[in-house]
């Protein structure tokens, strides 16, 4: 038999050995989808004509994380870096409302993880509104528990009971696998023994295998939180932080490790990404975490380590959070009271949601 005969037969033999069950080469690729693309949504801004006062845009609140934005004067001078294109909207406005869902849609995200903070401040009936604007769009939302007032694992397990009964059977409400999913923000405020009580099959006050049961993903901060999480009996992990290097959790060099740590403990691992990072508005002690934007080369960046790490979803802060200067929603330049409001670095106003929909698309192989 002549060599190239052989060679021949020899590499016919290996294809065919590559194709069947036993070969790894040819099976069939993950597979993902819009849905597992979450943007963190923010509806907390005022204005006088919908609301009968400024909210949020003054930042004359104190806001997660320390500091405020108090002596911004709207329309002029706000508590952001940047101003949106749209002008200072009301998260009670259906029309402001409506645009949002419409372009966290075209980004390519297929969930908006509404940021909660109690019934007091994110009211059922905003909460209707936005699903019903969610869903004449095809976004599903699913909810972000921050640190509420009085929030503990009682207190939590109260949340998540009115939530899913409330809004559970709403088209737009988002499940993953058949069980709704909660981010939970500073999970690390309350002990793991505590969280135990709530996320454990045996715990006394359990969700599990309840009406209530859920996906419950914890915020891993140090680099121990993962440990944490476990213990608090934790379905994931999410690092939230658009801050490369801020936070161990936040830091793209420790996302393969900690993609294996999911993989050991059958957690579900969703690094978030965002587009930089400027929060010097409302905090000017902060700048050691800016972030500049590098006309797009840092979320580029972002988004790559994310899909190298093998997650199970991904999460984007954020859509709108102005305060910190991470929103992908279109911005444009302004001066007011001394200070201007830079433009994307030339960019054009949406070029972000548009960047997101080229890494959606790179996600989801669409």
């Amino acid at each position: 038999m002549r060599m190239g005969t052989v060679l021949a037969v020899l590499a016919g033999l290996v294809e065919l050995l590559l194709a069947g069950p036993w070969g790894g080469c040819h099976a069939d690729p993950v597979t993902h989808s819009a849905a597992e693309v979450h943007a963190f949504y923010y509806a907390w801004y005022g204005n006088p004509k919908t609301d009968g006062h400024w909210s949020h845009w003054d930042a004359s609140v104190m806001l997660r994380g320390g500091g405020s934005g108090a002596g911004h004067t709207p329309p002029g001078d706000i508590g952001a870096t940047f101003y949106p294109a749209a002008g200072l909207y009301s998260s009670n406005s259906p029309d402001d409302v409506a645009r949002h869902m419409a372009e966290i849609k075209r980004a390519g995200a297929g969930v908006a993880a509404l940021s909660w903070w109690g019934t007091d401040q994110t009211p059922d009936s905003q909460v209707r509104m936005i699903l019903d604007a969610a869903d004449r769009e095809g976004v599903k939302i699913c909810f972000h528990l921050e640190p509420f007032p009085g929030r503990n694992a009682e207190t939590a397990r109260v949340a998540v009971a009115h939530i899913i009964d409330t809004w559970g059977a709403h088209p737009a409400f988002y499940r993953h696998n058949g069980k709704p999913l909660f981010y939970v923000y500073d999970s690390y405020l309350v002990p793991a023994e505590q969280w135990a009580t709530l996320l454990k099959a045996d715990g006394a006050n359990t969700i599990r295998g309840t009406a209530q049961d859920a996906l419950m993903v914890g915020l891993w901060v140090k680099e121990g939180d993962g440990k944490a999480l476990v213990r608090g009996g934790f379905d994931g992990f999410y690092t939230y932080f658009a801050t490369d290097g801020f936070t161990y959790g936040s830091t793209t060099a420790h996302w393969p490790t900690m993609e294996a740590f999911a993989r050991e403990h059958g957690l579900l691992f969703i690094p978030s990404v965002g587009p930089g990072y400027d929060d010097t508005r409302i905090r000017p002690w902060n700048g050691a975490n800016t972030r500049p934007r590098e006309k797009g080369a840092y979320y580029d960046r972002m988004f790559g380590a994310a899909l190298k790490a093998n997650p199970d979803m991904i999460s984007i802060t954020s859509y709108n959070e102005w305060h910190e200067g991470t929103q992908i929603e279109p911005a444009v330049p302004k001066t007011a009271a001394g200070f201007t409001c830079p433009d994307y670095e030339g960019l054009e106003p949406g070029w972000y949601l548009d960047r997101t929909k080229y890494w959606t698309g790179q996600w989801t192989g669409k």
